[in-house]
């Protein structure tokens, strides 16, 4: 943690158990962005009459894009899964709260990596746990203190 905290103000090891806390927090928030889909699919169903099947598709990721930009950027800083498992997002540079566009181009480059698995791998050698989509969008994810 270079960068931004010091130990004393985030606790004694920031980074201790944030890659397994981070996993699990993803199944979590899946679930969940699932749940808000198929709600949001269904209600479009019937108020359109049908029309919105062909909006299925997009509706997942744009969803999704604004689950994690919104609840990034909240007084929060996490989503609802990561808050259950206690990790949060700041900014690498000072510890701040992330803004929106950050906390979106993260949600985009971390999807946008799933297509490049091997990246995660990242995580492994960086020194603070930051996976690529993490150093592309700034911030770094740390527990809640």
């Amino acid at each position: 943690m270079a960068h931004f905290a010091s130990a004393a103000t985030l606790g004694s090891d920031p980074l201790a158990g944030v890659r397994t806390r981070r996993i699990v927090a993803l199944a979590l928030d899946l679930v969940l962005v699932s749940i808000l889909v198929t709600a949001i699919w269904i209600a479009l169903l019937i108020l359109t009459l049908g029309l919105s099947l062909l909006l299925l598709p997009p509706l997942y990721p744009l969803v999704a894009f604004f689950y994690n930009g919104l609840t990034v950027s909240g007084r929060k800083m996490a989503t609802p899964g990561m808050r259950a498992l206690g990790v949060e997002i700041r900014m690498h540079e000072d510890g701040a709260r992330a803004p929106f566009v950050n906390a979106a181009a993260h949600a985009l480059f971390f999807y946008v990596s799933w297509f490049f698995p091997p990246i995660f791998l990242v995580s492994l050698v960086d020194a603070e746990k930051r996976c690529l989509h993490d150093m592309l969008a700034g911030v770094t994810v740390v527990r809640r203190m």
